[in-house]
């Protein structure tokens, strides 16, 4: 496995883990009441910056352990471009999603939620198309 898949890998699981994190932070404190009192800025911001301070310490450990780290050919390129298009889709979704609350005049908790979920889903799918690309290759379009 390369250093790019290993640090895709990484990458995802980060992104889910800090998620979860952070739902069972919300969840537990909603404690069966409205999810919209909830005091959710202080653990979206912890687990986002924990989730990028995590991401950043993989990528180095994985860095220092790989020998191949520097050796990028055009396969490893075309699967860079392909998750990040991947991942871009969810975050215009995410933006899209939050306007439209924010239109609505919806509640802060469920427009932070919004950009916060296509956040994670542009992360989450953008490293499984990633990880699928590096085990079947990049199609020819």
């Amino acid at each position: 496995m390369s250093y790019q898949e290993k640090n895709t890998w990484a990458y995802g699981v980060v992104a889910v883990l800090g998620y979860v994190t952070y739902l069972a932070v919300v969840l537990r404190r909603a404690d069966g009441g409205p999810l919209a009192d909830v005091a959710y800025a202080g653990p979206l911001l912890a687990t986002v910056g924990a989730a990028v301070a995590a991401g950043i310490l993989a990528g180095i450990v994985l860095g220092a352990l790989s020998p191949d780290r520097a050796v990028r050919d055009e396969r490893e390129r075309e699967i860079e471009r392909l998750g990040e298009h991947v991942g871009q889709a969810f975050l215009v979704l995410g933006g899209v999603g939050a306007l439209l609350l924010a239109l609505r005049e919806a509640d802060h908790f469920w427009i932070a939620n919004t950009l916060y979920l296509g956040f994670v889903l542009s992360a989450v799918l953008s490293a499984a198309a990633r990880l699928v690309a590096f085990r079947r290759g990049v199609g020819p379009w």
